[in-house]
């Protein structure tokens, strides 16, 4: 077990500005997408997540040669050499994305044998939608032991109707469509920021993609598709995280790389709290200021354009110390409340009933050791340490760098008082971001 660790003191008043990284949910599923491809791809503004980490292993399994400046944030991949349909258990058990590279295998082979995919445990996230889209895409699945083997001579064009807009199926469906001949309509799609950002990913290959109303995704399918260069949309759940640091904790920031409307229930919430929001001209980039009053707010995830279920911990740390009652009702992801255990510990007054959960603010939060169990879990803990009396040490920090790409040190170039403490470092998951960080700080 790796012995690290974030520590963090009390940090109030933070402000300033940093920038984004791409989004963490549209770089996976991009990089997924490449293996429609022959030939050499780059991708910018990559997030050096482990999660990223973690997808470099699987498209090399694969037979891909991947070369990732991590400085410069810029992924090389060179599909032309995939020659490998099978996924090992070992590196899909790390991350539930992985599940992604299943219609672009099928797209490409005809066959993919994918074991069950791991991740945070937030939930079952079951993955019988991917499964039912693609049998009647005429794949054929068995399962056998620990996977799952896909079989078709032929990829199908046909009618998909989502029973629940699943941003995963609506991706993994839209990216095995675009070489399957005829025409394929996704019915209550996901229309989620990073959909968008794939579907103009996928139209640089040369895909016939086009988005009708209501939430339809129509794919017409091609022969081939073409390596690309794309940018990866700024991380929209970054740009939360910074700004509920600075409402938590009084401060004031500016976050520029922002597409505004990505976030617009959101940033609705903090403006109920009694927080001022300033959106640039153009729609990109916000400038915030936090009120010393902030009023607690009710509020309910649901698909974009809702509440994003993503910020639902880290939202409710914010309700922890604000003044009056929360109701929080997450629709998402039946386990996505395993945060309030340990902000219990930090003083928090929180019950939890089925899918609800009330939040009652208190004066004041004081730090305690706590254990992150997945990734917006962790940056509920952190946001609630930068305001708690004394220090809070939180362990299981593996997720918080699945999730998010050196926010700590952004976080500290704010003002905040947190650090990475590890007796081992040379540990598994903290070494490729130490690398960095040394350049950072150099």
């Amino acid at each position: 077990m790796v012995d690290a660790y974030l520590e963090i003191e009390q940090s109030l008043n933070i402000h300033g500005s940093v920038p984004l990284v791409g989004a963490k949910n549209a770089v996976l599923v991009t990089m997924a997408s490449l293996i429609l491809t022959s030939g050499t791809s780059v991708l910018t503004n990559v997030p050096l997540s482990a999660d990223v980490v973690h997808m470099i292993a699987l498209l090399e399994q694969l037979g891909a040669v991947v070369v990732f400046d991590k400085i410069q944030h810029q992924l090389t991949i060179d599909t032309s050499g995939i020659n490998r349909w099978r996924v090992n258990s070992a590196i899909m058990k790390k991350m539930r994305a992985s599940i992604l590279v299943m219609g672009p295998l099928l797209a490409r082979f005809g066959r993919a044998d994918i074991a069950s995919p791991g991740g945070c445990v937030i939930g079952s996230r079951p993955i019988n939608y991917h499964l039912r889209n693609f049998e009647k895409m005429g794949v054929e699945i068995e399962q056998d032991a620990d996977f799952l083997k896909a079989q078709t001579h032929e990829l199908k064009a046909c009618t998909i109707i989502l029973e629940y807009p699943s941003v995963g199926a609506t991706e993994n469906s839209m990216m095995a469509a675009t070489l399957a001949r005829g025409t394929t309509r996704i019915i209550n799609a996901a229309l989620e920021p990073e959909v968008f950002d794939l579907i103009t990913v996928l139209q640089k290959m040369g895909a016939s993609i086009a988005v009708h109303a209501p939430a339809t995704i129509e794919i017409q399918g091609v022969d081939v598709l073409l390596p690309i260069t794309h940018a990866v949309i700024p991380d929209r759940l970054e740009a939360g995280a910074l700004l509920l640091a600075a409402a938590m904790t009084g401060g004031q920031v500016y976050v520029p790389d922002i597409q505004v409307s990505t976030l617009d229930v959101f940033l609705l919430k903090l403006q109920e709290m009694g927080h001022s929001i300033e959106a640039g001209n153009d729609g990109r980039g916000i400038s915030f200021k936090a009120t010393s009053r902030p009023r607690a707010v009710s509020f309910k995830t649901g698909p974009f354009p809702g509440f994003p279920t993503d910020l639902q911990a880290p939202m409710m740390a914010a309700q922890c110390i604000a003044q009056g009652t929360s109701v929080i009702e997450e629709t998402v992801f039946e386990n996505r409340f395993l945060q309030v255990r340990e902000l219990e510990k930090m003083g928090a007054i929180i019950k939890v009933e089925y899918n609800k959960a009330t939040v009652t603010g208190v004066d004041g939060l004081f730090g305690a050791s706590v254990i992150a169990s997945d990734i917006r879990g962790s940056c509920a803990l952190v946001l609630a340490g930068l305001v708690a009396q004394g220090t809070t040490t939180i362990t299981g920090i593996e997720h918080w760098y699945r999730g998010y790409d050196a926010l700590d040190e952004k976080l500290a170039h704010l003002g905040a008082r947190i650090s990475v403490k590890t007796k081992n470092k040379h540990a598994s998951f903290i070494a490729p971001f130490a690398q960095k960080n040394e350049h950072l700080n150099s």
